[in-house]
């Protein structure tokens, strides 16, 4: 299971999840800072996977392919936001 609410302490944003979806290997920071949280920009760089899931912020962003636990990653500012 996954949490659905998570949140970046960082830049303190909603975590946004695609099922099916990984990023494009070229995004970047700025990419991001900009087009956060506007779907039909960020549809820019997402490449359909089935069974992948995209996470991300306003400053991180991660595809994940398979089970992974995301708190292991010190890099990643991520937390529950409360259920």
């Amino acid at each position: 299971r996954t949490c659905d609410q998570l949140r970046c302490t960082a830049c303190d944003f909603r975590v946004s999840l695609f099922n099916d979806y990984i990023w494009d290997q070229s995004c970047d920071y700025l990419f991001f800072r900009n087009n956060m949280p506007e779907l039909s920009k960020l549809r820019a760089k997402m490449i359909k996977k089935k069974g992948a899931r995209a996470y991300a912020c306003q400053c991180s962003w991660r595809s994940v392919v398979e089970l992974t636990d995301l708190q292991t990653d010190q890099q990643l500012r991520w937390v529950c936001g409360k259920h």
